[in-house]
């Protein structure tokens, strides 16, 4: 059995209470979860607090502690624990924010430069909340977004996770970064950049 599947099975057998599956469904996803975080933290300063490592534990008891959510299938668990990366991110943002704003200093070295912690941190607020208006608007693209971007899934697994061709994939991408980029730099980059998202 691919892991694809054994991932899936494992899933079902957690939604049916089956305890040790939270155990095996640690050891079949561990190292996909740790390249997840990895790609989250990439795009975070330096010196962020959080190791991949740490990132990955917060996010699987986030992901173990949701007992309401139905595990479609991999890509669908892939998503959410992505989605959790970028969840707990955006909190330690918000809190170097009000850190910022009166509360402790944040510790800056000169060869950060002035000011690079913080346009970090106005950066990743900047795009959780087109995310957030992206998703009340077109909760597909938004999910496509968490697929491709936080997710680092191919085109082929997106489209299987959401259950639409390839071709569908490829254009809401275009779409979808064209629109995040009318949002958070306040031009049209293209022509899909003005398509309402669907």
């Amino acid at each position: 059995m691919d892991s694809q599947h054994a991932v899936t099975r494992v899933l079902v057998s957690a939604a049916s209470g089956d305890r040790s599956a939270a155990d095996e469904l640690w050891q079949l996803t561990y190292e996909e979860l740790h390249r997840i975080a990895e790609r989250h933290l990439m795009r975070e300063r330096r010196d962020h607090t959080l190791s991949a490592t740490a990132l990955v534990h917060e996010a699987y008891v986030k992901l173990i502690d949701q007992s309401r959510v139905e595990w479609k299938d991999r890509g669908h668990f892939f998503a959410v624990a992505s989605q959790a990366c970028r969840r707990i991110l955006v909190d330690y943002a918000r809190k170097r924010h009000a850190q910022k704003r009166g509360g402790v200093a944040v510790k800056v070295t000169l060869d950060d430069g002035v000011g690079s912690v913080e346009e970090q941190t106005e950066e990743i607020l900047a795009l959780h909340e087109a995310l957030e208006r992206l998703q009340e608007m077109s909760p597909r693209l938004a999910k496509l977004v968490e697929l491709r971007y936080f997710g680092g899934l191919s085109e082929e697994e997106t489209a299987e996770a959401m259950g639409v061709s390839d071709r569908t994939v490829r254009r809401d991408w275009k779409k979808a970064k064209a629109w995040l980029y009318g949002e958070l730099f306040g031009e049209k980059g293209s022509e899909e950049a003005e398509a309402p998202p669907t």
